[in-house]
């Protein structure tokens, strides 16, 4: 059976902590089958009674979630079945080592045993604050140590040698050591050890053998794998007996020490020595020479021979030449008349204590025993008949004794050597009795106390006359705490009081008192002495508090946390408790404010600043293992957390009365704090850019953040423009921090606010685009960007903010590109026929361009009735006809009403044909167009003009016959005879071609973009888009069918 180091019990028992704590002893530990093991465990911290309860239960691995429960200290039905019989026969138990520890046994362990071990005390405190339980485990393995030797009898003669082996083998997976030993017996004696071989490979002989393994005549050797032998040189006869060689197998447990798990033992070879030598010696011993009445003595008649047990002696013991006693060789006692009265009433013996050792003891002296004591050892030989015959016979020298009166007069006196002690030091009274009476003496101590500030004395403890303890009643709170010894020399009483407090401090005294005890079995007091006073004075321990005096500035950034530590470098006491409160101190404060407070029980209250600035869900508080450091860490610092920090901490010491009390106090050195908001990342591009659109197409421009302050900041984005003629930049519109889009005046009062959109594709990529872009949106243009970040109080405010390069956006125009045909031409019709004037645009600057056509008569002015004919004849221009953009015609002059028809004969072909042509339409006739586009607000506008060529038109009177007419005319003859073949195969192509196209163009009677047609129906003029559909043009009002 193993227990814990005596070192480790002590350090348990002295620890206070401010809550319990279960202690249970180290595991994994590795134990064999069948081997009686303990396991301990202690409390700490506890409250309630000094006497805790415990509970054992175990985890077995096949089901390491259920609880099996074992055996406890209080409730004797709380073993499960299993485990119930082996705790009523004590195969399993708990010891009680003190009122808060004990260790479990278990007297032969078994396999089933292996797992979980927890244990557990009820509570006795006030509240639940601590551990109740720990675990540990255990693991069984199986006993593989085995231990054999040859079981034989060897007869030696003196001065031979010895030799014996023992195989020892083990099989353990684990890591183990084997410690091996030799040892000797006989009979009922105790084996004596001859060499032994540690689980540290030391070689030692014991006591008997040291100095012959010295000189080399004991040898203990390795001769195998698994086999030593043990040698002994030059045999004496006292090494006759029993040979057996014993093995341990040792593990180390957790706690670096070492435990035979098992230990077994060989079968013996018993070895003979037969003596070479007869000779023998006596002599006699006793303890002292002087006596008082009333003690014990015992006279001790030593043989020295070799070989005794072979050998037959008888003894006899004589006083003062009397014979009081012999024994024979079958140890025997004879006693005469006189001492065997006195041996029969238990108050002398004779007896053989062992082969060479004989005893005489007297148990209670009397006056009349003094004198010289001597015995005699006579060496028999027995004969082939069974008798014995005296052969030779010594006795050594006669020891005188005296036996004195006991003395009545006595002196009692009160010492301590330590006079003045501090809390929860031990303190020692002796009371010494002069002259030292022997045990055998009824005294009676008695200790007396006074406390200090009383003027009475109390009985505190007596030690009686019989040798037993009897505890007074006034003061039974020593009893816990006191031990009480009487010397076994003398009858000096001694009184140790442990774990001192104020409860202890005063005056002491003992009392000794000297009885008889009559012959009728009643005592009489025969003297009584009072000691003096002992004062005894019980002091606080001196403080060793230090607290860390350093000084520390720590610069961080809001929302880290701030670290504060509060270091103890040294103590008074390893069991003292801090209280350690925090404060801050802010430069427009006087003194600093508490924070938090942590009292010697671990509870924790919050200061006024912590509640007024409502730092408590942001307060940690840690005692770290080691200790003495303590940490306070302020969680999402804020600027305002800045100042200057410091501890002061309390040290708190438990009394031996179990009342707490403060030993002293100190302050820590300062920690400087300054938070500050995040360094200002917040970049912006600064490229200036210029883009140059046409109206109604898209433009996009682009704001880049490329860096930021946080990744989890928030931006808003405000775009800006300054406009030619404004000057002051106008605000667009605002994207903020939650993504809300907000115009500014100039869009919410314009028409930008429909075509304007915002987006964000990626992070810091913002854009903005207009759509349909018109001139009005010309300006620079910027973007503003404000950085958000998350204060610790998730309160958002703006850290930064930048802006964006410039960018020049022209939204212009299109470039006129308009071209009309300038061709000259020369037209001769007869009266009354029909010619057509075309105006042919050959290019436009856009698709979707509209246009105003306007046809012009130009004749030479008319002065007097007749025509003037100069070298630079001056014409009069008359309109005849216009169309404007949007399809409206204008009035026709009177002389050319009815006589119209007007054809569009594609987008860029227009064509107008005179009816019934008169004489007076001879002249020159050109066309004037407009080119017109629509902005994106749909108001239109002019783009460009131009006018075309001039066509020459001849109208011949009807006295000009056909032949004349194409003879005189070059173009005509040409045009009549060559022209008609190729020109109709043209036509006849075109023909078809605008008949497939009319088809798809009938299905819409609008123009592009839901622009509608230039031609509209007029009450005196008709007209149709094809050519296909001749009109006619009629001078009379009415509509054209």
């Amino acid at each position: 059976m193993r227990t814990p180091p005596l070192g480790s019990l002590l350090l348990l028992l002295g620890m206070a902590l401010a809550q319990r704590q279960v202690t249970v002893q180290e595991g994994p530990l590795y134990r064999t089958e069948g081997s009686h093991i303990t396991l301990w465990c202690k409390v700490s911290g506890y409250q309630g009674p000094a006497e805790q309860n415990f509970q054992w239960s175990i985890y077995l691995p096949s089901a390491p979630e259920r609880e099996v429960q074992i055996v406890s200290t209080v409730d004797s039905s709380f073993p499960y079945a299993i485990y119930t019989q082996r705790v009523r026969s004590r195969g399993i138990y708990v010891e009680r080592v003190q009122g808060d520890a004990v260790l479990l046994h278990i007297t032969e362990l078994q396999d089933r045993d292996a797992g979980e071990y927890e244990c557990h005390t009820p509570n006795t405190d006030e509240r639940y604050f601590g551990s109740y339980s720990a675990k540990m485990n255990l693991v069984v393995i199986p006993d593989s140590l085995r231990v054999t030797a040859v079981p034989q009898t060897l007869n030696k003669v003196e001065h031979d040698s010895l030799e014996l082996k023992c195989e020892v083998s083990k099989s353990t997976v684990q890591h183990s050591h084997v410690s091996i030993a030799w040892y000797r017996q006989r009979g009922s004696e105790v084996p004596v050890e001859v060499i032994s071989l540690s689980r540290d490979f030391v070689l030692r002989a014991g006591n008997v053998y040291a100095q012959r393994q010295a000189t080399g005549d004991v040898r203990l050797d390795k001769v195998g794998e698994t086999t030593s032998k043990l040698t002994i040189y030059n045999l004496h006869p006292s090494d006759q007996g029993e040979f057996y060689c014993e093995a341990a197998e040792w593990i180390q447990d957790p706690d670096k020490s070492w435990y035979a798990m098992t230990r077994k033992r060989s079968q013996g070879a018993i070895v003979n020595v037969q003596a070479t030598d007869k000779e023998f010696s006596v002599r006699l011993e006793t303890d002292k020479r002087t006596y008082i009445i009333g003690e014990p003595v015992e006279f001790r008649c030593i043989l020295e021979a070799q070989n005794v047990p072979d050998r037959y002696f008888s003894i006899s013991w004589a006083f003062n030449s009397s014979l009081i006693a012999s024994l024979g060789p079958n140890a025997v006692p004879v006693l005469n008349n006189e001492f065997a009265q006195r041996e029969a009433l238990g108050q002398l013996k004779v007896a053989k204590e062992s082969d060479n050792i004989f005893v005489l003891k007297i148990y209670r002296l009397r006056l009349e025993d003094s004198g010289k004591y001597n015995c005699r050892v006579t060496e028999r030989e027995k004969t082939v008949t069974g008798d014995f015959i005296d052969k030779e016979s010594k006795r050594p020298k006669n020891i005188p004794i005296t036996v004195l009166p006991l003395k009545a007069g006595f002196a009692v006196t009160a010492i301590s050597r330590t006079p003045g002690v501090t809390y929860n030091e031990s303190f020692d009274l002796q009371c010494i009795i002069k002259p030292h009476y022997p045990s055998w003496v009824p005294v009676s101590v008695t200790w007396r106390f006074q406390p200090a500030g009383s003027t009475e004395f109390h009985d505190l403890v007596t030690f009686t006359r019989d040798g037993g303890v009897q505890w007074g009643d006034r003061y039974m709170g020593f009893r816990t705490r006191t031990a009480i010894e009487k010397a076994e020399s003398s009858n000096n009483v001694r009184l140790s009081i442990s774990r001192a407090s104020d409860t202890e401090a005063g005056k002491y005294q003992c009392v000794a008192e000297l009885w008889r005890k009559n012959y009728n079995s009643s005592w009489t007091r025969l003297a009584d002495r009072t000691s003096n006073l002992l004062e005894i004075r019980v002091l606080r321990p001196v403080t060793k508090l230090q607290v860390s005096k350093s000084k520390r500035s720590i610069t961080l950034v809001e929302n880290r946390p701030i670290p504060l530590n509060c270091s103890v470098k040294s103590q008074t006491s390893p069991d003292s408790h801090f209280a350690v409160l925090w404060y801050v101190h802010k430069p427009s404060d006087a003194d600093g404010k508490l924070i938090l407070k942590t009292t010697h029980n671990s509870a924790f209250e919050y200061g006024t600043y912590a509640e007024e600035e409502g730092l408590r869900g942001r307060l940690q508080f840690e005692r770290l293992a080691s200790g003495g450091l303590f940490s306070l860490t302020v969680q999402r610092a804020e600027v305002r957390d800045s100042g200057s920090y410091y501890c002061h901490v309390e040290e708190w010491l438990l009394s031996p009365n179990h009342a707490w009390y403060k030993l002293a106090e100190e302050v820590s050195g300062r920690t400087e704090v300054t938070v500050k908001q995040p360094d200002n990342r917040l970049q912006v591009n600064q490229t200036h850019k210029n883009i140059t659109v046409l109206e109604n197409q898209w433009v996009t421009l682009e704001c880049l953040v490329s860096s930021r302050t946080s990744p989890s900041s928030q931006l808003s984005v405000e775009w800006y423009v300054w406009r030619p003629g404004h000057p002051e930049k106008e605000a667009v519109a605002r994207l903020s921090r939650q993504s809300t889009l907000r115009y500014g005046d100039l869009v919410v009062q314009g028409d930008l606010r429909s075509r304007l959109h915002m987006e964000s594709p990626s992070p810091g990529l913002y854009l903005l685009s207009i759509q349909n872009a018109t001139v009005r949106d010309s300006g620079v243009y910027d973007c503003r960007v404000e950085e958000w970040l998350l204060d610790p109080s998730d309160r958002w405010y703006k850290r930064a903010e930048d802006l964006s390069g410039l960018i020049t956006l022209a939204v212009k125009q299109p470039d006129p590109t308009l071209q009309v045909d300038t061709a000259t031409a020369n037209l001769t019709v007869q009266e009354k026929e029909s010619f057509p004037l075309d105006c042919s645009i050959l290019s436009r600057s856009s698709p979707e361009s509209h246009f105003a056509v306007t046809w012009y008569n130009l004749r030479a002015k008319e002065v007097g009735g007749h025509t003037e004919d100069n070298e630079e004849e001056e014409e009069e221009k008359e309109a005849v006809l216009s169309v404007g953009p949007d399809a409206v015609f204008s009035p026709e002059a009177s002389r050319w009403e009815g006589r119209l028809r007007f054809q569009r004969l594609s987008a860029v072909l227009f064509r107008l044909t005179v009816l019934q042509a008169g004489g007076a339409d001879t002249g020159n006739y050109s066309c004037h167009v407009e080119e017109w586009l629509a902005d994106p607000n749909g108001v239109w506008y002019r783009l460009a003009e131009e006018e075309s060529g001039t066509v020459a038109v001849h109208v011949q009177d009807a006295g000009s016959t056909l032949q004349s007419v194409i003879c005189s005319n070059d173009a005509l003859f040409y045009f009549v005879f060559f022209y008609p073949f190729p020109i109709f195969g043209i036509l006849i192509i075109t023909i078809l071609l605008v008949r497939f196209k009319s088809r798809n163009s009938n299905k819409n009677s609008e123009g592009k973009n839901g622009v509608p047609l230039l031609w509209i129906k007029e009450p005196h003029l008709n007209y149709s888009p094809t050519c296909l559909e001749p009109p006619v043009l009629s001078i009379h009002p009415g509509t054209m069918d």
